[in-house]
């Protein structure tokens, strides 16, 4: 009952929407309406500007981050540790404080596992790095980064001597990377029809 009641905890901090919360606070307006249309920190840069995009890119990261903290002052298993952090990126995708429909996960993912599995999360984060430096696409970065992040823990699983990681764990990264990818088949699409905007593109009049 106890960790049940955590993925639910889990599930409501992640459904926290800290992207349109900051568009009507600071501008009056639902950035679910403007540009992609989603509430995530790379929308919010493209309609807002940077300033805004970096306090939801924080606040989004620690949808995952503290959950997951708690559990471990909980001593929870880390089978459930990897359930509480998959329910806070169905929180973040599903938001029930706005009919269901949030954003795609990246950030609040990576929070969670970088508490989980700091290594592997590292790694993925310098995929990210190089595949936006190098195409300025955050779409692709954050889809290959998440691609390779459950490749990254069978790498550095037991590194150092490091005690190796619950199967069940890893299971649960895993299904949260393949939520996460399924969530960018749009930008997939975009991105095979070379339509897909690059980082630092502004938007169009249309879109604002």
């Amino acid at each position: 009952m106890r960790f049940a009641l955590l993925i639910v905890g889990s599930y409501l901090v992640g459904s926290i929407p800290f992207g349109y919360l900051i568009g009507r606070s600071l501008r009056g307006r639902d950035i679910r309406r403007s540009g992609s249309g989603n509430v995530g920190a790379t929308n919010v840069l493209r309609v807002m500007g940077w300033q805004p995009a970096v306090a939801v890119l924080l606040l989004d990261l620690a949808k995952g981050v503290v959950p997951i903290l708690i559990g471990q002052q909980l001593a929870v298993p880390p089978a459930w540790l990897g359930a509480m952090g998959l329910a806070a990126v169905l929180g973040h995708i599903f938001p029930v404080f706005l009919g269901f429909r949030g954003g795609k996960g990246v950030a609040t993912g990576f929070g969670a596992f970088a508490v989980l599995a700091p290594l592997p999360a590292l790694g993925a984060l310098v995929v990210f790095g190089v595949v936006v430096a190098s195409t300025r696409y955050v779409s692709l970065g954050s889809v290959t980064a998440t691609a390779s992040f459950p490749l990254l823990i069978l790498l550095f699983d037991g590194v150092g001597g490091g005690e190796a990681l619950d199967p069940a764990l890893v299971g649960f990264a895993a299904a949260t990377s393949a939520l996460i990818i399924f969530q960018h088949r749009s930008n997939l699409k975009r991105l095979r029809a070379r339509e897909e905007r690059k980082l630092g593109e502004r938007l169009g009049r249309e879109d604002a």
